[in-house]
């Protein structure tokens, strides 16, 4: 029986993929596998902030129409250095759409509508579960002294928490202390 491409799933390193590391091959996967998950889930919180940027409307369109695109600029620029990463320890990246939906942990967002204050509020609890999952991830790289993986997520941690005050400060209620 002749394979295809859907048949062909291996975590090996093609021997013209396989990247020189000092890091153990177990660490390796290990670390590749937290950094995928949070590939997938960037492109995903990259879409739904994309989805909303395009769909939101309401007084405040204007604002938020504008931190979104911002933000999703931001996220996106994520994806390339985590899966670029991943390829510098010797791993294998995603590879496609379909393998994203797989391993994405964010859940997508379809409704035809959705208010404004909804939308900055579920893009804030996507943006704190990505900070946490990507202080698990750092917590990993520490563990296995991979340092430079371990500096990237403070990065994006730090980014990560950013946005999370922004979306709840702009979803807060006007003339309201409470959240």
């Amino acid at each position: 029986m002749s394979k295809t491409r859907s048949d062909n799933k291996s975590d090996k390193v093609s021997p013209d993929l396989d990247t020189p590391t000092d890091i153990p091959q177990a660490a390796v996967g290990k670390i590749s596998t937290a950094l995928n998950t949070l590939v997938a889930d960037a492109f995903a919180l990259y879409l739904k902030t994309k989805n909303f940027h395009w769909h939101v409307s309401g007084r405040h369109f204007h604002d938020y129409h504008l931190m979104l695109d911002q933000q999703s600029d931001a996220i996106f620029a994520t994806t390339d250095q985590l899966a670029e990463r991943v390829r510098k320890l010797g791993g294998i990246t995603v590879r496609s759409i379909g393998q994203i939906a797989k391993l994405q942990t964010i859940q997508d967002n379809d409704e035809n509508y959705v208010p404004p204050r909804e939308m900055l509020r579920e893009l804030m609890e996507d943006n704190k579960h990505m900070a946490a999952a990507m202080r698990k991830a750092h917590k990993l790289c520490d563990d296995n002294e991979d340092s430079g993986t371990a500096g990237l997520l403070e990065t994006f941690i730090d980014e990560t928490e950013r946005r999370t005050w922004f979306l709840f400060e702009a979803s807060r209620q006007e003339g309201s202390n409470a959240a």
